[in-house]
């Protein structure tokens, strides 16, 4: 881990990333692609010392309140935040300030923050939003080895439930010949139905690889899975998108599921309700009718 002055933190659309690289990993992260422009080893995480001061004075600035995110490229809640607490005091301006916070992470660390995330819900509006891939348990510790494993990430789901916050879960990616299955699906979407998830972000069945993710996901196909990279480059090549051939009839199903119990299932839905900014009642009445 070491630490860099950045000139900046709020993206256009109001996301934030306070770290840069990240030591979960997942054997599929597109963060690690080279198109980002990481010039350090992703796992020598990235700091950025002066995320807060940036952060407060980009909120002081805007006249408008506003959602605003955080984790899209590198999760928040790293082991190493458990003593630096930086998205702790970013989530504290954010609270002080009144605006509020879509926060995407896989971890259980996130509870920590429950207290801040709870005020900001009472004011304004919060969502958690936790990534779930792969029901099998012993499957998950070696795609995602580093992390909280997926059942732990489904109680700490039904504990933000218990609190009032509403989530969403990123079901992505899934990994042609290994958790694109329907027994994944169906485990995957258990737990969101059981723990109330609002809605759930499913790009279709498969990953997508770019330079610098494919060539760790090949190292690693190759140390847990032998033969499986053979079968990935005949199928796929130098492919941007490695789609399953069971996409069509697991999106079915998944569309399927989540209509009959009324959550947010469309990109364009789940979105929305992350970017506007609404009490979480006026929230939950829109998707509705969305």
């Amino acid at each position: 881990m070491h630490f860099k002055e950045a000139k900046g933190i709020l993206s256009p659309q109001n996301g934030m990333n306070l770290y840069r690289g990240c030591t979960h990993g997942c054997i599929y992260c597109d963060s690690r692609s080279k198109c980002y422009h990481i010039e350090h080893d992703f796992e020598d995480v990235e700091v950025k010392s002066n995320a807060p001061e940036l952060l407060e004075a980009a909120l002081r600035k805007k006249r408008k309140k506003c959602m605003i995110g955080t984790g899209a490229m590198c999760d928040p809640y790293f082991p190493g935040e458990r003593k630096l607490l930086h998205t702790r005091r970013c989530v504290e301006l954010i609270e002080k300030y009144g605006f509020g916070l879509a926060v995407q992470t896989k971890s259980t660390l996130c509870l920590r923050d429950l207290d801040l995330f709870e005020q900001i819900q009472r004011r304004e509006k919060c969502v958690v939003q936790i990534t779930l891939t792969t029901f099998d348990e012993d499957l998950c510790r070696i795609l995602e080895p580093h992390v909280s494993t997926t059942r732990e990430r489904f109680e700490a789901l039904c504990t933000l439930k218990e609190h009032g916050i509403p989530t969403v879960v990123w079901f992505s990616p899934l990994l042609p010949f290994l958790n694109d299955t329907e027994e994944n699906l169906r485990g995957i979407l258990s737990y969101c139905f059981e723990a109330g998830v609002k809605g759930i972000l499913c790009f279709g069945i498969g990953v997508t690889m770019r330079e610098g993710n494919r060539e760790y996901f090949y190292q690693k196909l190759e140390e847990h899975f032998p033969g499986l990279r053979e079968r990935y480059e005949r199928c796929y090549g130098l492919r941007y998108e490695l789609s399953s051939s069971r996409n069509s009839a697991l999106m079915r199903i998944f569309h399927d599921e989540c209509e009959k119990r009324g959550v947010m299932h469309t990109p364009e839905q789940v979105f929305r309700y992350l970017y506007d900014l609404e009490t979480g009642d006026e929230a939950e009445q829109l998707s509705l009718f969305s």
